[in-house]
């Protein structure tokens, strides 16, 4: 070969692959998606058992599944970003919706990107968009929280200091709770209640938060819950109202 032109180098690192799956319904997982998995050298799953049932339903054979989940991710993500640095393509997915987002993979995230290693986006599903969709509230400034805080004083301050739209997650056995909170703070306050996305018994609540608290004061829902909350009026004269603990 001549010195002109030398050999072109070839890049021998693999990829990460982050892949969005079902937030309910198996159906709604892409073709991309499927693809990556079934080519991937390895899945990291924050459940195997959950992985493998999407898999088996589409017909999708995986070459290798290891755990990643919030126990075990500080030390598994080294190990798994050496797989990328050694060639292989690692994908990554959560039990449901984008990992990273309330899920495991934030660790493996950055061990590849601080290694300068490729990391790609497969976007799907969305818990967080389909509720703030579902939702009728504005969808041009809305900001999302992931859980909403255990501590009343902390939930008071943070739904009192937002004044676009607010999703979170929260637990269907709290969501009474937070309901009632809204009502004393804010009555007239627009709410949506989102439970079971995409799934058979999906149900989505919009009102008052003077009227969610007094339905579901009634009975606690079952299921998965993202809680959609109009921007308050005023950050300012909301805490004002909000009742001191």
């Amino acid at each position: 070969m001549s010195p002109d032109n030398p050999p072109v180098a070839i890049d021998a690192h693999g990829r990460l692959l982050v892949c969005a799956t079902p937030i309910g319904n198996l159906e709604d997982v892409t073709l991309r998606v499927l693809r990556a998995l079934g080519e991937a050298d390895v899945i990291a799953c924050e459940d195997t058992r959950r992985t493998r049932v999407l898999l088996d339903r589409h017909g999708v054979h995986a070459a290798s599944l290891v755990s990643l989940h919030e126990h075990n991710e500080r030390a598994r993500a080294p190990q798994l970003a050496d797989r990328v640095r050694a060639g292989d393509t690692v994908a990554l997915v959560s039990d449901a919706g984008m990992p990273l987002i309330s899920d495991p993979g934030y660790a493996l995230v950055q061990a590849c990107i601080g290694e300068d290693l490729p990391v790609e986006v497969l976007p799907g599903p969305s818990a967080v968009l389909s509720a703030l969709i579902l939702s009728g509230l504005p969808p041009d400034r809305w900001r999302f929280v992931g859980f909403l805080p255990r501590k009343r004083g902390q939930r008071e301050r943070l739904l009192a200091d937002t004044v676009e739209t607010l999703v979170a997650f929260e637990s269907p056995r709290r969501l009474s709770v937070t309901l009632d909170m809204l009502a004393h703070v804010d009555p007239q306050r627009p709410v949506a209640v989102c439970r079971e996305l995409t799934k058979l018994h999906e149900e989505v609540s919009r009102g008052s938060a003077a009227e969610l608290a007094k339905r579901y004061g009634e009975r606690s829902p079952k299921g998965e819950v993202v809680l959609v909350v109009g921007g308050a009026r005023s950050a300012s004269s909301l805490q004002r109202q909000c009742p001191t603990t």
